[in-house]
């Protein structure tokens, strides 16, 4: 079977389609309402776009501000009239915001009813052209800049010759700054008056002289090797060093210059006022940060002493009670439960101080941020008193993130007391929990892709100043009244945000209040699942007579300790230090089931006691306690078994518990 005969006219259809798409000049039709219909490729490629991108946008939306102009009240216009519009030079912009000059022609093809058919245009690339026009016009100016600066020069010279070493000779007598000339081993040529005024020397001091006797001792070898380096290139970059004075002392000056015809040209800045003045204001820092050290110490310790005198009054009422003989059995039960419940609560405090001074390992945990801001939106109320109104706009939608919870709530709690203050005690404070999407730019850096939370606080206060906002996030800057404000509470919010991987932004406007943003990465809703506590709810187990070694170095914790150790089955020896427990426990920790030991102690600490043992006796159980450690909070336990002070019975017999083999 024969195969088909080619068509001509197609092959010439395409062969004409392949010259429009790759023709070296950009070629496109448009519509009597000016939108494009057809682009050719290299038009297309010339602008960065795709063909079927600049299809059906008008040719004036291609072109910058100068060309829509001309394209309205020129191009469009005659074109309209004469029908065609033969080499006007326009910019088009590319897609990356850069133009292309162009030479464009453009003809108007009409029906038999004289009806604009469409418009063909006809684009020829200009760069060329346009910088060939620039450099030629910026060359014939330069031309004509210098033929008439050398007329100028030429009638002038003598006069302008004489004037210049007059301002030379002024500038040399004048001068503040110390000036010299000196040949390449670095002896004084000449020395202008300034030397006389700020070193005492005279100019016959100087001159024949070598830098060298007047340089301090300790620069004198970073100075001969910045001599060296001015024998290749300018000192641009000012070199300081040390000169002696003529009374012995010593001044500092910062030293710029070149080396040219043999000699040095040099020119030297006293920044010895400088130096001064930064170590006076060094000083003046230091003690104002030293005062607002010691003010936040203060609201701290005030604030810390209230909270516990409550609590130990709690504690205090209920010993005195307990002390009755005559005591009924369920009033003695409710002040023993007062007594526990405020143990509990002394000790989250102390937690929650210690986690805010960065003294503790943080503890992130996942958590419902919707639902924790339900529990708190509670706490806000009391925080900002009854005549603030507070709102909350949370979704029923989980949003899970990883974070310390307490270090969460303080960050809360801190935003709501700055609204508080901001508004004056009254108004309207709106807590929102929006999923935003990627974390926005915020104080010049950059956007962070993936989920984030964002956790907002808007109060209806007076605002902030604009030139406040970049700086209330600095440690101890506060805006508030002496003693009613330590400057820290935003600090640790920004410090909590960048350590659990977000940020905190803030928008404000005098008169229109203020709005904290709490950003923190989401996770999956599916790795939320927490391990349900163990032990809640049952009897912790007793042990059967293990011997325990307590190393405690306060005598009374270490009684109360074994005390309690025995109670609940335990046999125990008691060391007071890490060296006794090493000596007790001997080479192998023969007849001990378990050390039980405090972190912080005088001499070698629980932490390298545990890790001698880890090494020696690997099977023997190790159980450490500290209320607070800075080792901790640096290096974290370090796969160790931690119980934290103020602990209980029912805590360090659950511990042990799950630590202790039993016997057989």
């Amino acid at each position: 079977m024969n195969e088909a005969t080619p068509d001509p006219r197609a092959q010439d259809a395409d062969d004409l389609e392949d010259l429009f798409e790759n023709a070296p000049c950009g070629y496109a039709s448009a519509l009597p309402n000016g939108r494009i219909s057809k682009v050719n490729r290299t038009l297309a490629t010339w602008l960065g776009h795709t063909n079927e991108h600049l299809v059906g946008r008008r040719f004036l939306d291609l072109l910058n501000i100068a060309g829509k102009i001309y394209y309205e009240t020129h191009f469009a216009p005659l074109l309209r009239m004469q029908g065609f519009f033969n080499e006007v030079a326009l910019d088009l912009v590319r897609v990356d915001g850069t133009t292309l000059p162009v030479l464009v022609n453009a003809v108007v093809r009409r029906d038999e009813e004289s009806e604009i058919r469409f418009i063909r245009i006809t684009v020829f690339n200009a760069s060329d052209r346009r910088r060939y026009e620039r450099e030629m016009l910026e060359a014939r100016r330069s031309a004509e800049r210098a033929t008439a600066a050398l007329q100028d020069l030429n009638a002038t010279l003598e006069t302008r010759v004489a004037d210049r070493v007059r301002a030379l000779e002024q500038a040399w007598r004048l001068s503040p700054d110390l000036l010299a000339i000196a040949d390449g081993q670095g002896t004084f040529l000449a020395v202008n008056a300034a030397w006389k005024v700020l070193l005492g020397w005279e100019v016959s001091d100087l001159v024949g002289q070598s830098f060298v006797g007047f340089t301090h001792p300790d620069d004198l070898e970073g100075t001969q090797a910045a001599l060296g380096r001015i024998m290749t290139a300018p000192m641009v970059a000012p070199y300081e060093y040390r000169l002696k004075h003529a009374d012995g002392t010593y001044r500092r000056f910062s030293w710029t210059g070149v080396f040219e015809g043999g000699q040095i040209y040099a020119t030297g800045r006293n920044t010895t006022v400088e130096h001064e003045q930064a170590a006076a204001l060094s000083r003046a820092e230091e003690a104002l940060r030293q005062s607002q050290k010691l003010e936040a110490v203060g609201q701290l310790t005030g604030g810390v002493a209230h909270d516990f005198n409550n609590l130990l009054t709690i504690i205090r009422s209920s010993v005195d009670f307990l002390r009755r003989p005559d005591l009924p059995e369920e009033r003695r039960a409710r002040y023993m439960d007062a007594v526990s419940d405020t143990v509990d609560r002394a000790a989250k405090l102390t937690s929650q101080l210690l986690a805010f001074a960065r003294r503790q390992a943080l503890k992130p945990e996942v958590f419902d941020v919707g639902d924790r801001l339900r529990r708190i939106a509670d706490m806000l109320n009391t925080v900002t008193g009854a005549r603030i109104h507070v709102v909350t706009e949370i979704s029923d939608m989980p949003c899970f993130v990883k974070a310390d919870v307490s270090q969460f709530e303080t960050a809360l709690v801190n935003m709501a007391v700055n609204a508080r203050d901001a508004m004056d005690g009254a108004g309207t404070l709106t807590l929102r929990l929006d999923d935003t999407g990627n974390l926005p730019p915020i104080r010049g850096h950059a956007a962070a892709s993936g989920q984030f939370a964002s956790i907002s606080l808007t109060d209806t206060g007076a605002g902030i100043v604009p030139e406040q906002i970049d700086r209330i996030f600095e440690p101890f800057f506060t805006t508030k009244e002496v003693g009613k404000g330590t400057g820290l509470g935003l600090s640790q919010v920004f410090g909590f945000a960048k350590q659990s991987g977000g940020d905190v932004e803030v928008q404000s406007a005098l008169g229109q209040g203020t709005t904290f943003t709490l950003y923190l990465p989401m996770i999956a809703a599916e790795a939320s699942a927490q391990p349900a506590p163990v032990g809640d709810g049952e009897d912790f187990p007793i042990g059967d007579g293990q011997c325990v070694l307590v190393v405690e170095d306060n005598v009374e914790v270490g009684r109360f300790a074994t005390q309690i150790l025995e109670d609940i089955g335990y046999r125990t020896t008691w060391a007071s230090n890490a060296e006794e427990a090493l000596e007790k426990l001997g080479v192998d920790g023969s007849g001990f089931d378990a050390v039980f030991v405090d972190v912080v102690m005088p001499g070698m600490g629980g932490i390298e006691l545990a890790k001698i043992l880890q090494l020696r006796m690997p099977d023997l159980p190790l159980l450490l306690t500290s209320g607070y450690s800075h080792v901790l909070a640096q290096d974290g336990l370090d796969g160790l078994q931690l119980v934290h002070k103020p602990y209980s019975a029912d805590q360090l017999g659950r511990m042990l518990g799950k630590l202790v083999p039993r016997r057989p």
